[in-house]
């Protein structure tokens, strides 16, 4: 069952209890209405495993989005569970009791007899899963569309690598290979006479040059709407569109033990810290420094506004995805009032 809610509709922001996960309506809404306006020529799938929320997949697939993603089987029922029809596991699936859990999603979501239209991942410099590129993935492929009950549907080439690549070059120049890693693989498909409908792929990082490679059908991009401390790391070119951060996580002060220090009730179970510390957002001259489990260290430094007890503070998650599966709801909020309470109806959907 999920835990109370944090805040009511029409609470003042002052009045939300932390720690609480948060998103900034106004910023959140234009990151949708530019991503949606920038792939008016592509398919737009956005991966939900950055927001496991179906009231932020409603919001998408209702600005033109074909569907979302899940990486999980779990999410993927979630989803199903919530109305949303139109799902992608962007992962392998090689347990049996999951492989059944997909086939009973799938009939519930489309109301008919079931098969699965089925993509091959290609590794096209990530190095985590998915098979070599071509003459590897043509096998594969061969293999699908001779199996019962499979419909081989296209590629699945992500390079996760390189959304965090600091430099537009450094990005520009690995999601070039892997744009040629993805039309060798296609064509040596097509000329096999096997139809390869979609390339799949692309993250908040890279998704323009995913856009613009003329090999690329759809686009996964996920963290755009909520943006975070490790994106921010990122250099943008001039060209490259720029999203807002609306995710934060709201601290309250609950001691000040010294004019330079004072402590949150935000610590290691309020955020994932694969990406670093996060960031105090608009308090010049204060610095999240230290965690422990239940209690985040802040540093004042000179000419710093003092702190007091109950303050709230905003903090910038370093990683968006894994912060956002520590919290049963997003307090949605927008000028210093609660608008709505969304429920992250997959957290913790693992398997």
């Amino acid at each position: 069952m999920p835990q109370r809610p944090p805040a009511r509709a029409g609470d003042a922001v002052a009045h939300i209890e932390t720690p609480a996960l948060v998103v900034e309506l106004d910023a959140f809404e234009r990151n949708l209405e530019r991503m949606a306006e920038a792939t008016r020529s592509i398919r737009l799938r956005p991966h939900a495993k950055s927001h496991k929320c179906a009231e932020i997949a409603r919001a998408q697939i209702a600005r033109g989005a074909v569907g979302v993603c899940c990486q999980k089987t779990d999410e993927a029922v979630a989803f199903v569970g919530a109305g949303v029809r139109d799902v992608l596991v962007t992962n392998e699936v090689v347990t049996p009791a999951k492989i059944v859990r997909l086939a009973e999603m799938a009939r519930e979501a489309t109301t008919a007899g079931v098969s699965f239209d089925v993509y091959i991942e290609i590794d096209v410099g990530a190095h985590r899963c998915g098979v070599a590129p071509a003459a590897p993935a043509l096998a594969l492929a061969q293999s699908i569309a001779t199996t019962p009950g499979l419909r081989f549907r296209g590629l699945h080439a992500y390079q996760g690598a390189a959304q965090h690549l600091r430099t537009p070059e450094e990005r520009r120049v690995a999601i070039e290979r892997a744009v040629e890693h993805a039309r060798t693989t296609r064509d040596m498909i097509e000329e096999a006479g096997i139809v390869c409908a979609v390339v799949t792929g692309a993250g908040t990082g890279t998704w323009q040059h995913e856009r613009d490679s003329g090999v690329y059908t759809e686009l996964q991009p996920g963290s755009y709407i909520f943006m975070d401390a490790d994106y921010q790391r990122n250099t943008l070119a001039q060209d490259e569109l720029r999203f807002e951060q609306s995710l934060f996580v709201i601290a309250g002060v609950m001691s000040v033990p010294a004019p330079e220090r004072a402590i949150v009730d935000a610590g290691l179970k309020a955020f994932s810290f694969d990406s670093g510390l996060p960031l105090v957002h608009a308090r010049g001259g204060v610095d999240y420094v230290k965690a422990s489990d239940e209690h985040g260290v802040l540093e004042l430094r000179n000419g710093a506004a003092p702190l007091a007890l109950d303050d709230r503070v905003w903090l910038v998650p370093g990683h968006c995805d894994p912060t956002v599966n520590l919290y049963d709801w997003i307090v949605a909020v927008r000028g210093g009032r609660v608008e709505a309470l969304w429920r992250i109806d997959a957290r913790g959907a693992l398997g």
